[in-house]
């Protein structure tokens, strides 16, 4: 076993706009909203998933952090000491988030873990560039780069991995983020603002998010096809972000939000562009399924971009209730990897896992595995 010495540090507000529609995190005035629409904070949570799967390595790591709610508050409530570097203030932002990493490369910690989002990311590189291996612990709305681990345990095992001995390549990947503002009115412009140094574990590293290649329609046409054959009046259908699943509203001459999540009833479309709380006061009165596709070169069909489609809301709408969709040319693009599901809930990503159906035209399907 070797020991290694990690330096933490959590965006806490990281992600919290998800949930209530905002489609990102980034400024002060999007935290402030969220909190006003009843955002909870959830990047503790998958913080303190990473770290209750390193608990049997504890005497392996020597860990370093920013004090408060950007590291320290975590680690102790999981039992690690930790040698901390510069207390936060109750109000954080990128200023606090670059002078952490920082002061961690200043200290010679062997990799700095971080929990934000794409707007971290930048921070991160932005303070420390590529001087110092480090490793995103995925608690964003939008994960376009390629610096995260696929999931908080999926960073827990390059972790492990690195503890154990076993070789780890290092590799300089993208940050890229997208303009929040342009995203909340439907259009994705994504900039690349340099690399981080990251461990380059292929299984439990993501991949950059990738755009898409063009798809004929006709295979659009009939994924939505079979689809809508299927759909049974008084049903509501929760329907997901992107290209694939609006080629289901297109074929039936409907609009639909392309970033947003929007819900159909009896073939029109009742509420768009809807919050967590706004599915759930549907599913009172209705009963569910939900259609959801998956992100291009990631595999990611819950806890990227739809964060609207809590856990509450799967669990509620019931877990036999779930349509994929997604053309075989965006599955090749995954060259054998995993659908995965990365939501708050430790036990319905376990739930999930297996071979689910994914639909590929009209009345074709394959089985593809998912990893939670």
């Amino acid at each position: 076993m070797n020991q290694i010495k990690l330096g933490l540090i959590v965006n806490p507000m990281a992600g919290i706009g998800g949930a209530v529609g905002l489609k990102g995190s980034d400024g002060e005035a999007i935290v402030d909203e969220a909190l006003n629409r009843g955002a909870i904070p959830r990047a503790l949570q998958r913080v303190g998933i990473f770290l209750q799967e390193l608990k049997p390595y504890a005497d392996q790591i020597t860990w370093y952090c920013w004090g408060g709610q950007m590291g320290e508050d975590s680690l102790q409530e999981v039992g690690f000491n930790a040698r901390v570097c510069g207390q936060s203030p109750d109000t954080t932002g990128p200023m606090d988030t670059c002078e952490a990493a920082r002061a961690l490369q200043q200290q010679g910690v062997d990799l700095v873990v971080f929990a934000g989002g794409d707007g971290t990311a930048r921070d991160i590189h932005r303070a420390v560039g590529t001087s110092i291996p480090v490793l995103g612990i995925p608690a964003g709305v939008k994960i376009h780069s390629g610096v995260y681990a696929v999931h908080a345990k999926g960073a827990a095992e390059i972790i492990i991995k690195m503890i154990k001995g076993q070789l780890v390549s290092l590799a300089e990947m993208e940050v890229r983020d997208i303009d929040e503002d342009a995203f909340r009115h439907g259009q994705v412009r994504a900039s690349h603002y340099g690399e981080l140094l990251v461990p380059a574990e292929e299984r439990y590293l993501q991949h950059v998010k990738c755009g898409g290649k063009e798809v004929e329609a006709l295979v659009l046409q009939e994924m939505a096809a079979h689809v809508i054959d299927d759909m049974e009046d008084e049903c509501l259908y929760i329907l997901g972000p992107g290209t694939t699943t609006r080629a289901i509203t297109d074929e039936m001459g409907l609009e639909k939000t392309l970033l947003g999540v929007d819900l159909l009833l009896n073939h029109e479309i009742v509420q768009m562009d809807v919050t967590e709380q706004d599915i759930l006061e549907w599913l009172e009165r209705y009963p569910a399924r939900i259609v959801v596709t998956l992100i291009g070169g990631q595999g990611h069909i819950f806890g990227r971009g739809n964060h609207q489609i809590s856990p509450l809301v799967i669990r509620k709408t019931g877990l036999d209730n779930i349509t994929i969709v997604a053309t075989k040319t965006k599955l090749k693009e995954l060259e054998g990897r995993p659908l995965l599901v990365d939501t708050w809930d430790a036990d319905l990503n376990s739930a999930l896992t297996g071979y689910l159906p994914v639909i590929t035209g009209y009345e074709d399907a394959v089985l593809y595995p998912v990893e939670g």
